[in-house]
């Protein structure tokens, strides 16, 4: 009982305090100040649908404007609210062994006007879709991970078009990068910035940039990056694609090893690491460890390669658990997406999209640290009974606890009628276009 009264209301509620604190210094204005604490405990609260117009209506706006201005209009710097929610993080969750995860989320989309929209392969679909796709980078430790970095990728037919980018609010500095030299950006930046870490982890996408493990080498990070199979890597025998670089593999190597904890389990493969030559066009020769771990699954038989570089040698089970923390970002896109609003955003615009996802980034940030919090003083193992509080069941106990919101009849009639006006406008607007375009093809004079 004293456990459950050491992380109660009192201690939460500070804790969120302390988590706006970090950020509340960038809003100059009080009203900005405001809407800016009521959009980020709007974004952790148990909404249904999270928008302007749903956390003012929880906040106890009149009408959604105040944080619609907040992100469109006021005057603040996401970047510079961005570092500072990299700063909690690692006041809370510092590891010198932690892993720096980096991988993509798309949110689809519909029409051509939101930023970097274009159809487009995103793993949240499973295929090319019209979406947005943005690069997170999480920082995964042995408490607790969640988001510190985040980079809208700009396709080069939105960095390409002047026009598109002025309606946009694309700024003159944001060009085209693809995908893993983002990840290299916000890697490098987050080191610059003093995060403590060892490691990085990524799928094929990453797996397959040299710049990026360039980068890494460079900065002495480790890392374990998934390749696929047909990817070269240089062994004693010459260059091999990596499915052909395992039959060198002695048959007595493998190992079996658990990669971590999944829904289902641990997740158990054999494993086995086959030393590799320095990359050829490296500017390191000679330098550290280069190795292919290679993943079996042992009931389908199933393969995958991961590339690894080390400044010093290290055993397998060390490049086991950094590919198992890999999935560390998939449980937080989920989680920031389920708990913490990250892919509501009903915006269009750069400065829009970066305000939202960044103060979203900042809600999974507290919501993470709360569940560290709880779990730090309450036992978690089977003689207490007991899983450990995830990042859903923290917002579920925080909003019990903390943010339960008072209302009125009086408010929630407003609202309605707000709603009402709104949609009332909508289609008359709807109305009106439509029987424009009808007339004009009905009138020979309008058709030209």
């Amino acid at each position: 009982m004293a456990a459950a009264y050491s992380v109660g209301p009192q201690a939460w509620l500070a804790e969120f305090e302390v988590a706006f604190e970090q950020v509340a210094a960038r809003f100059a204005r009080r009203d900005a100040r405001g809407a800016a604490r009521d959009l980020l405990a709007g974004l952790v609260a148990p909404l249904e649908r999270k928008n302007c117009w749903t956390i003012a209506e929880h906040a106890g706006h009149e009408s959604p404007h105040r944080l619609q201005h907040l992100l469109g209009r006021a005057v603040w710097d996401a970047n510079a609210v961005r570092d500072d929610v990299r700063d909690y993080v690692r006041a809370r969750l510092a590891d010198s062994e932690a892993v720096l995860v980096v991988d993509e989320t798309g949110d689809l989309k519909k029409g051509t006007k939101s930023v970097g929209v274009q159809r487009q392969y995103t793993g949240t679909a499973g295929r090319v879709e019209n979406a947005q796709v943005a690069v997170f980078l999480t920082y995964a430790a042995q408490r607790g991970h969640t988001f510190i970095d985040r980079r809208l990728y700009l396709p080069e037919s939105w960095a390409s078009d002047p026009d598109r980018r002025h309606e946009a609010g694309v700024p003159d500095e944001a060009g085209f990068a693809t995908k893993p030299h983002l990840a290299a950006q916000m890697i490098t930046d987050a080191l610059a910035a003093g995060t403590p870490a060892r490691w990085v982890a990524g799928d094929e996408v990453y797996g397959a940039d040299p710049h990026l493990r360039s980068t890494c080498r460079r900065l002495g990070l480790g890392y374990v990056l998934a390749i696929g199979c047909n990817r070269a890597v240089a062994t004693g025998a010459g260059p091999l694609r990596a499915d052909k670089a395992t039959s060198l593999v002695p048959t007595d190597a493998w190992a079996r090893m658990s990669c971590g904890d999944g829904s289902k389990g641990r997740r158990w493969y054999s494993w086995a690491v086959l030393e590799l030559e320095p990359e050829p066009d490296g500017p390191d020769l000679g330098s550290g460890h280069h190795a292919l771990l290679v993943r079996r699954n042992d009931t389908t038989g199933e393969l995958a390669w991961y590339r690894c570089w080390t400044p010093r040698h290290v055993a397998i089970g060390d490049l086991v658990h950094v590919a198992g923390r890999r999935w560390t970002v998939e449980e937080n896109f989920q989680a920031a997406k389920s708990h913490a609003g990250l892919d509501e955003h009903q915006v269009r615009r750069w400065d829009s999209w970066h305000r939202w996802t960044t103060l979203a980034m900042l809600g999974h940030a507290l919501l993470t640290v709360l569940a560290v919090t709880m779990n730090d003083v309450e036992p978690i193992d089977d003689a207490a009974g007991l899983i450990a509080v995830t990042v859903g069941e923290g917002r579920r106990l925080f909003a019990a606890l903390v943010a339960t919101v008072s209302t009125t009849i009086e408010r929630v009639l407003a609202w309605s009628r707000w709603r009402r006006r709104r949609q009332h406008r909508a289609r008359r607007a709807h109305y009106q276009r439509r029987e424009g375009s009808i007339t004009a093809a009905h009138r020979p004079d309008l058709r030209l």
